[in-house]
């Protein structure tokens, strides 16, 4: 492990990740320390770059977005340059959620979500125009399985 943490760091991550709107004196009573030293710790985890930020996890689908799929981007060209360029192109698209750069096949993946099937085709046409973009394989997903946006911790 990169971090070095102890038993209550840990707890305090779990309980984090359970529940980000968790008052610091009710974190506190659960991981058995006070609430001063508990606030300490997770200023620490914070400034250490282990706790990231706080959201709200949204349903996607409740919002109208009925169309959630993945996108393997193959790029003609592996230069450094061309895959920062790339990179820096998919954080303007608002339609991609996630993306990550990959070893093998394609060289990124981009979880997209869409309000309809029309508005996803016309990001495809422009992903597809997009510079240096050689290939692109889409798969829309028919149903969600497993969404654990966590790190599990024992």
């Amino acid at each position: 492990m990169k971090a070095n943490l102890d038993a209550i760091d840990w707890n305090i991550l779990k309980e984090l990740q359970d529940d980000g709107r968790i008052t610091n004196v009710e974190l506190a009573r659960r991981v058995g320390i006070s609430a001063p030293p508990c606030l300490r710790r997770m200023r620490a985890l914070e400034e250490a770059g282990i706790v990231t930020g706080y959201r709200a996890l949204v349903d996607e689908k409740a919002l109208g977005f009925d169309v959630t799929m993945f996108a393997m981007v193959g790029l003609s060209s592996q230069a450094e340059a061309d895959l920062n360029a790339f990179a820096a192109r998919v954080k303007d698209w608002a339609v991609v959620r996630e993306c990550y750069m990959l070893s093998g096949e394609a060289d990124f993946i981009l979880k997209c979500v869409a309000p309809t099937l029309r508005a996803f085709q016309g990001f495809i046409e422009e992903l597809t125009g997009a510079a240096n973009v050689a290939s692109v394989k889409t798969s829309l997903t028919i149903r969600r399985i497993k969404d654990a946006p966590i790190v599990p911790i024992a």
